[in-house]
């Protein structure tokens, strides 16, 4: 059984290393000449799974936040191009956030900053330890409290 002593050094020690992929990741961006909130990017993010344009009630539910939170995020991302408000063909009282071409190309730049800050991250790490940090990520992601509702 693992002390509670030791518990907490793990925690802080993921929470440490997740600030670090942050800042490494936040500096690939700026690199890159990309200004970029990471709520924003989440958003973006969001956007993109679905198959079709979602209602901005939609990703408040999905992002776990208030509707005013999206409006905001959605404000500022529209500002810069990324998403747009379209009415929906349904309903002209609904509205949809569609990804722009701009917001697509986000979303590649995004990724390559996050695969280049991961690999920062995990350069000390051999193939199979990777491979078991990966594993034991999932058990935690996958097997977390909130999933088990």
């Amino acid at each position: 059984m693992n002390s509670p002593d030791a518990d907490g050094l793990l925690a802080e020690q993921l929470l440490r290393l997740t600030r670090r992929l942050h800042r490494s990741q936040q500096r690939q961006l700026q690199s890159a000449d990309i200004a970029i909130t990471p709520a924003q990017s989440r958003l973006l993010r969001t956007v993109a799974h679905y198959d079709h344009p979602p209602r901005m009630a939609d990703l408040a539910a999905r992002l776990e936040v208030v509707p005013r939170a999206v409006t905001s995020l959605v404000d500022g991302l529209e500002a810069s191009g990324r998403v747009r408000r379209a009415p929906d063909p349904a309903n002209r009282r609904v509205v949809r956030i569609e990804l722009t071409d701009a917001g697509r190309d986000t979303l590649r730049q995004l990724r390559t900053a996050r695969r280049a800050a991961a690999e920062d991250i995990l350069a000390p790490l051999t193939a199979e330890q990777r491979e078991v940090l990966g594993g034991l990520l999932n058990a935690l992601v996958d097997g977390g409290p909130e999933r088990r509702c």
